[in-house]
This record gives C-alpha cells, sequence and structure tokens, in this order.
C-alpha cells in the first residue's frame, strides 16, 4: 500500500532550537537514496510533541517537494485531541500528502467506542489511507485485534503500525482484518514479515538502510536463511538505537556519521557519554562507521 520500507524520520533542529528545514530536506533525500519507500514526518521519532501546527505543516509540505515524486510521505497527524487532529489531517491533506499515521489518543484513555469515533472523525477530513498507530507502551492503551477489526470497518483506515511484541496479535491483525500490518519497532520487521507484514515503520533505517532494504528483499526472494543473517547483523544497531528513548540515540548515531540533525527540544536531552560509546560501538560493528571519536 504504502511500500514496505518506511522510516520515521527525525526533525532536525538548528542551534537556537528552531527547525531546520534545510537539513531535513537532505535527510529526506538520504533516507530515499538509501532504501526507504515513505517518509513517516511528524511521528514519535520526529518529537512531534514539541512541534507547532506550523512547523508539522512546514514539515509535510518539505517532504512532499524534496520527496513525493519519490516516495510516499505519510504525516504524524494524530493527537489526543480529535479536533485538533481532524484539523491538523484536513490541513495535511491540502499539502499533497499520501496518509496519515494517528496514534491512539492518549492520556485521557478513552474506551473503545471512544476510540473508533476519534478515528472516524479523523477519517472524515480525508480520502486517503489512515494508518493506527498501536503503542501501548507510550500511550497505555493497547488495541486488542477486536479493537483494529472495528477500526478497519471505518473504509480509509487501511493499515496498522503495529509496536507491541505479541506475536498472535500480529497474526490476528493479518487473519481476522483488512487491515495492512507494518511492524512498528525494529526488532519485529523480520518476525512481522514472516507473519505477513507488509514491512515496517522504522528509525534504524536512518543508518543501515541499505542493510535493510537487503533484508526485505531477501526475504521476498524466499531466502528467510540470508534475511535472517542480515538481521542477526543488525542486531548491535537496533540495541543501541534502544539504549534510552527514542530518538536521542538515532540522533547521535546520525551525528557520528555526518548528518547535521542538531539536538533535541526538552524535556529529551542529548545521548551522554556512556551512551554514545554503545552507539559507536554498534556502528563500528555494523561496518558503518570507523574510528568515529565521540
Amino acid at each position: 500500500m504504502l511500500g514496505e520500507i518506511l522510516t520515521a524520520a527525525v526533525t532536525p533542529f538548528r542551534a537556537d532550537g528552531s527547525v531546520d528545514e534545510e537539513a531535513f530536506r537532505r535527510l529526506c533525500a538520504h533516507l530515499v537514496d538509501t532504501g526507504s519507500d515513505g517518509i513517516v514526518v511528524a511521528g514519535t521519532t520526529g518529537e512531534s510533541p514539541t512541534l507547532s501546527d506550523d512547523e508539522r505543516l512546514a514539515l509535510f509540505a518539505a517532504a512532499v517537494e524534496t520527496v513525493g515524486d519519490r516516495a510516499r510521505v505519510v504525516a504524524g497527524t494524530g493527537t489526543y485531541s480529535t479536533a485538533h487532529s481532524v484539523h491538523l489531517t484536513g490541513q495535511a491533506h491540502e499539502l499533497g500528502v499520501d496518509a496519515f499515521l494517528v496514534v491512539t489518543p492518549y492520556y485521557s484513555k478513552p474506551p473503545v467506542r471512544g476510540i473508533v469515533e476519534h478515528f472516524r472523525a479523523i477519517a472524515a477530513a480525508t480520502d486517503r489511507p489512515l494508518v493506527v498507530y498501536n503503542i501501548p507502551q507510550r500511550v497505555v492503551v493497547n488495541l486488542e485485534p477486536e479493537a483494529l477489526a472495528e477500526l478497519a470497518e471505518i473504509p480509509n483506515v487501511a493499515a496498522v503500525k503495529q509496536a507491541t511484541a505479541d506475536p498472535d496479535q500480529a497474526r490476528r491483525i493479518v487473519s481476522d482484518t483488512d487491515l495492512v500490518l507494518y511492524a512498528g519497532n525494529d526488532d519485529l520487521l523480520l518476525p512481522f514479515l514472516e507473519l505477513g507484514a507488509a514491512g515496517g515503520i522504522l528509525v534504524y533505517t536512518h543508518v543501515v538502510g541499505r542493510r535493510v532494504r537487503e533484508l526485505v528483499d531477501r526475504f521476498r526472494a524466499g531466502d528467510l536463511e540470508a534475511a535472517r543473517a542480515v538481521d542477526e547483523e543488525l542486531r548491535p544497531v537496533i540495541d543501541a538505537l534502544a539504549v534510552t528513548t527514542n530518538p536521542i540515540p538515532v540522533k547521535a548515531a546520525l551525528a557520528m556519521l555526518g548528518h547535521d540533525v542538531g539536538g533535541l527540544r526538552l524535556p529529551l536531552v542529548e545521548a551522554s557519554e556512556e551512551e554514545r560509546t554503545v552507539i559507536r560501538d554498534a556502528l563500528e560493528r555494523a561496518g558503518v562507521l570507523q574510528g568515529a571519536r565521540v
């Protein structure tokens, strides 16, 4: 639907904390050049809670202008406010994005019927696909397969980014709903492909995109052993990018690789020296960084 490999892009910031749109454009081009079929803008990795509406919309427009002819652009428009999410979705629709990532509404912990109505209202603002973002470790509420089946009845709710490791849940999404399944964590990509997923919405593709492309291509060619070998080689990178809260590690990794993406907005903080050492060592082991100084 949206491709096999989508990268949830970081948001680059200048030294004064403002969004660095030119760096973001360079990053989008890099991601597509190294194997991504699509870019997710203003998701968790993009520090969406700290972005203003104007900043989000400018990033959506920049992604469409920069890579929209080569890749899908998925706009992160979900918030815990239905009205706000509807507004962002409508504005992003006008900018020409291809789809929308809508997280389960957080903090207020609505019942399933409230979540369904939330998605129904957002879906009415566009005729393009919505990707449900199920990430219970951040929003507390887990969308069980029965709830996802209800959401699948909304015509343009088309896919789910499943960021929970339960294989039975993933299997039931594939077997019991019409939703396209995307792995929502890097470590879930290959296991979910084996269960019938279309691919993943990933973070490690910022730094090892070509290798992830190889993993997926080998899997699609039926060479599961080779795909598993690539997955095993990339495990140190996956682990290192989880050494602390995302996107702190991936921004540190990008800086080590020469990508100027700046720092983070509070309450997120820079990686510690110990964390940077773990990240550097993993990049060296993966062969993408040699002799880096932290």
